[in-house]
C-alpha cells in the first residue's frame, strides 16, 4: 500500500491502519498464510482514509469465513464475548469454567456472609490453599472500559468478606484474594490500583499474554456465540437454557436436536464446536 490510510476507532480517535496488527490477529485466529496473505491484500485495495476499524474488521472476517469457518469464528472473539449479553451470567459461568480447567474448584452466583453485610458473589474458587472471590464486570458494547472504580468497590467487599472467611476452620494459613475479570479493558488506573492492593485482575488483554483472550484459546473455551453456524435465534434460545460454551455442545448433541436444527447443519456446527474445543498450550504458530 503505498500511502497510509487513517482510520477512526469505536471511541472516535484516528490511528493509522496497522497491516502487522492485522496480520498478527489473523494468525490468532489460525488462518493459514496463504489466506492471511490473500485477506491482507484484498483489505489493503478495498480500505479508505476515514473508515471505522469496524468496517476493516468486518472486511476481514466476512472474507476469513468464506474459507475457514473455524478461524472466522476464532477471530470474532472479542464480538462473541459481547453477544453473551444482555445479563452478565454467561459470563460469569465461562469465567468459572475457566478457572475450573485451571485446576480450581468453583461455585457461580452465591451468597457469601461478610463480616457486616452479605454479599452476592460471581465466582468463588478454591485450589489447594488459594481461596479467591471474583467479580465479573461484563459489557456488551464495544469501547467500555473498568476505570479504578470497579477495584475500589471489588476490595471493600472482599475486606468485609475476608474477615469471616479467616474465621473459618482451616483457613487461617490460606491466602486470600479479590479479583476482577472483565471481557473489556481495564484503565491504568484500575491496573495500578488493583497491583497495589493484591488484587487478581484479568481483562480482554491483561496480563500481557494471559489476558482472556489468551487463557480461552489456550483452554478450548470458545463461548457458543462464536460459532458462525449457528443463527443470533439459535444462540438465543441456547443462552437462555444456560448454555453456554462450544464444549456444552460438543458434549451434549441432543442440545440441536431439540431445537430442531436439520442433520445437515448439526455436522457443521458439531464439526466447528469441536474444533474449538481443542486446547492449545502454546500460542499461535
Amino acid at each position: 500500500m503505498a500511502k497510509s490510510v487513517n482510520l477512526i476507532k469505536h471511541s472516535g480517535d484516528v490511528v493509522p491502519f496497522d497491516r502487522k496488527k492485522l496480520i498478527h490477529s489473523l494468525q490468532r485466529a489460525r488462518a493459514s498464510d496463504v489466506l492471511i496473505q490473500q485477506i491482507v491484500e484484498q483489505v489493503e485495495h478495498q480500505i479508505q482514509d476515514g473508515m471505522t476499524t469496524k468496517k476493516v474488521y468486518q472486511l476481514a472476517f466476512t472474507m476469513l469465513r468464506k474459507k475457514s469457518r473455524v478461524s472466522a469464528s476464532r477471530y470474532k472473539l472479542k464480538k462473541a464475548l459481547m453477544e453473551l449479553g444482555p445479563s452478565g451470567f454467561p459470563f460469569e459461568k465461562l469465567v468459572g469454567e475457566l478457572m475450573g480447567r485451571e485446576g480450581f474448584s468453583t461455585q457461580v452466583g452465591v451468597i457469601v456472609a461478610g463480616n457486616y453485610v452479605q454479599h452476592e458473589v460471581d465466582v468463588i474458587a478454591q485450589k489447594e490453599n488459594v481461596h479467591y472471590m471474583i467479580e465479573c464486570k461484563y459489557h456488551s458494547d464495544q469501547g467500555r472500559f473498568c476505570n479504578v472504580k470497579t477495584p475500589l468497590y471489588i476490595h471493600s467487599r472482599f475486606l468485609d468478606v475476608e474477615k469471616q472467611w479467616v474465621r473459618q476452620k482451616g483457613h487461617g494459613a490460606k491466602l486470600h484474594k479479590g479479583g476482577v475479570y472483565t471481557n473489556t479493558r481495564l484503565t491504568t488506573d484500575a491496573i495500578q490500583y488493583g497491583n497495589c492492593v493484591g488484587l487478581l485482575l484479568c481483562s480482554w488483554d491483561h496480563p500481557n499474554g494471559n489476558g482472556l483472550k489468551d487463557r480461552i484459546d489456550k483452554a478450548g473455551l470458545h463461548p457458543l456465540t462464536a460459532l458462525t453456524t449457528l443463527t443470533k435465534g439459535e444462540k438465543t434460545k441456547l443462552l437462555d437454557k444456560g448454555i453456554v460454551l462450544c464444549k456444552d455442545i460438543h458434549e451434549n448433541p441432543m442440545l440441536l436436536d431439540d431445537m430442531g436444527i436439520s442433520r445437515s447443519r448439526q455436522k457443521n456446527i458439531l464439526n466447528d464446536s469441536r474444533e474449538l474445543c481443542k486446547t492449545h498450550s502454546h500460542g499461535p504458530r
